[in-house]
């Protein structure tokens, strides 16, 4: 049985409780985070991973039970003397991917974020980092990207593999974010963990003469009155939350760091240091240990105090099942929400 099919344990809340809350008609509990209309990429990953491997006979991919809902058979497709089917087993697919680094390849792993961080921690500590081996660990489903509820919820990933030493930590915006991302990962020597937007993935990038380079944040746009500082999908909310502001004529930066770990300070001191602009940190993850802690305490260290810091990320608390799109309005993480929420902070 595949395991999207798997049932949650924890559902929404009780029906009194939903009763001043907006509804929404759609049910969809893994759904596309492109809006009507929005351009879209098909298995970014799956494809830049098969194109790549064209020309890297050393690149393998494994997956535990989740090519389809990682796009990893895709890459199965084009490649599939160099695909391996673990099983439900991430353990095993953790050390299998050490053994075969060891051997100078470089696989691919994928499974679920939920999966990847809660499980395997202890076997990618001592198995893969503290080896230093060349194993790119791709997850699908990180933070609030599904509504299957606290099970297959990966909210705290990042404040689970930050603490671990020499693992590079990147969070991609977009369908452009990650076709590129994977050729840099590939070429960095070491371990990587990044998250995954999987399926008919947005594209926005495109439109900011964007380029993804292992390590550096951009600045898409500029703005005197609020900097959002923001990774992953929460980039795109950020630029749609900015464009919606014009419209009272507030105008917003966004500062897209799509590397957790190694942070690029320089440019994050820069950029909220210039000047006395509310800064904000917007991620798709728990306030606890993710990017708006990373940021922080940089700041902290550094002796940059903005005059007013915030965060938009999801509670610390598991979080319920049910409609994306309705969670995401839940749980302050939409751009409507975002809207109000910087207004208030204003």
């Amino acid at each position: 049985m595949s395991r999207v099919k798997r049932a949650p344990w924890r559902g929404v809340a009780p029906q009194n409780q939903l009763s001043d809350r907006p509804r929404l008609t759609t049910s969809a509990m893994i759904a596309s985070l492109a809006a009507e209309g929005q351009r879209t990429s098909p298995a970014p990953f799956g494809h830049a991973l098969a194109e790549l491997a064209r020309s890297r006979p050393e690149i393998l991919g494994l997956t535990a039970d989740l090519a389809k809902y990682t796009d990893l058979h895709v890459f199965a497709q084009a490649h599939p003397d160099r695909f391996y089917q673990m099983g439900m087993a991430e353990q095993l697919l953790m050390l299998a991917a050490a053994g075969l680094a060891h051997e100078g390849f470089v696989p691919f792993v994928t499974t679920y974020a939920a999966f990847a961080s809660r499980r395997t921690f202890d076997f990618v500590s001592q198995g893969i980092a503290e080896e230093g081996l060349n194993v790119k660990i791709c997850c699908a489903l990180p933070g609030l990207t599904t509504g299957y509820g606290p099970s297959h919820q990966a909210t705290e990933d990042i404040a689970i593999f930050r603490g671990m030493p020499d693992l590079v930590i990147v969070d991609p915006c977009d369908a452009l974010d990650i076709e590129q991302a994977v050729p840099a990962i590939a070429a960095h020597d070491g371990p990587v963990y990044m998250r995954l937007l999987r399926g008919k993935v947005p594209l926005v990038l495109d439109e900011y003469g964007y380029r993804f380079e292992l390590g550096r944040a951009k600045l898409l746009r500029d703005g005197p009155d609020a900097l959002i500082v923001s990774s992953g999908f929460m980039t795109m909310r950020a630029l749609e939350t900015a464009k919606l502001l014009e419209a009272d004529r507030v105008q917003v930066a966004v500062l897209h760091v799509p590397t957790i770990k190694p942070l690029d300070e320089e440019t994050i001191l820069r950029e909220v240091g210039r000047t006395a602009r509310l800064t904000v940190v917007a991620e798709n993850h728990t306030v606890i240990g993710g990017l708006g802690e990373a940021v922080a305490g940089l700041l902290l260290r550094s002796g940059v105090v903005p005059p007013r810091f915030r965060q938009v990320a999801l509670p610390d608390a598991f979080l319920d099942a049910g409609a994306l799109p309705t969670l995401h309005d839940r749980y302050g993480i939409s751009a409507e929400a975002m809207v109000k929420s910087i207004k208030s902070w204003l």
